[in-house]
């Protein structure tokens, strides 16, 4: 980040062409402006899905949408530019041409599809936010233990599934009466939908049956929900701190070296005044 884009003429006229821009893309306002541009351009498009806004003011809204386009064109174009070969280095910069590309491609014909696509230029909100790149960084870093309990979640509604497909099959087949039904099932039950009314049905048949409703649900949602935000969490710590995280490390590591040269000098002093003292 930049101190100031004026500066002095001739503090600034060793500067090239790239670092000029650079520094023009890394001040404070500048990225301000764009992150307004990112969410203006989000609740335009999401006004063009009402009809009643469209029949009143869509070429507005047509045209505000084109210029947050051009707005990020230029943008992406100045940071290559600006960051050369280095612009390919950082994930966050694909991420963001990506979209930029997507958003050119003429929505009309085969590719209309792309147009419902608009709204992902809401999602460079994400890279254009520290606070919010360091929770995807986070997630992205907790995605191999997420891994790990999905696969021990797949197991557990895997063996639920065949025993409820052997207990209630029979009494109730639109629920169990095969694998697959039973799986759908028990995901529905796992996510709390209707998980209620699926248990009375079988218990009318099989009063019992609340065991086993009872032990899935507490092992598939409740352990599973709060080892999944264990590993969240787990990795929101051992992700690296902001930068005023960091300057705050900085000034406390600061103080405690001066803290201890002064001690150090105190403690020579005590030292030098001890012979004078005893003599």
């Amino acid at each position: 980040m930049i101190k100031n884009v004026v500066g002095h003429p001739e503090e600034r006229s060793d500067l090239s062409g790239q670092e000029r821009v650079r520094d023009v893309l890394e001040h404070r306002v500048v990225q301000r402006a764009i992150i307004a541009v990112i969410v203006v351009n989000a609740v335009t498009i999401g006004m063009e899905t009402s009809s009643f806004l469209m029949d009143r003011a869509g070429g507005l809204l047509h045209a505000v949408d084109r210029v947050a386009l051009a707005v990020f064109t230029v943008e992406i174009a100045a940071r290559l530019y600006a960051y050369g070969r280095d612009f390919f280095k950082d994930p966050w910069n694909w991420f963001d041409a990506v979209i930029v590309v997507v958003a050119l491609i003429p929505a009309s014909g085969p590719t209309s599809v792309l147009r419902a696509l608009r709204i992902l230029r809401a999602l460079r909100l994400v890279s254009a936010v520290p606070s919010m790149r360091r929770v995807v960084g986070a997630l992205l870093n907790a995605v191999p233990g997420m891994a790990s309990i999905i696969g021990l979640l797949v197991l557990m509604i895997y063996i639920a599934a065949v025993i409820a497909t052997k207990l209630f099959g029979d009494i109730v087949p639109e629920r169990f009466d095969e694998l697959p039904r039973s799986l759908f099932t028990l995901f529905q039950i796992m996510t709390g939908d209707d998980w209620g009314n699926v248990a009375q049905e079988v218990m009318r048949q099989k009063p019992w049956a609340w065991v086993f409703f009872i032990v899935y649900i507490l092992m598939s949602t409740f352990v599973a929900l709060n080892l999944f935000i264990a590993v969240v969490v787990n990795a929101m710590n051992d992700a690296e701190p902001s930068p005023a995280e960091s300057r705050t490390q900085d000034d406390i590591e600061a103080m405690r070296q001066e803290l201890a040269a002064v001690n150090a000098k105190l403690d020579q002093l005590l030292m030098r005044e001890q012979p004078n003292v005893q003599s």
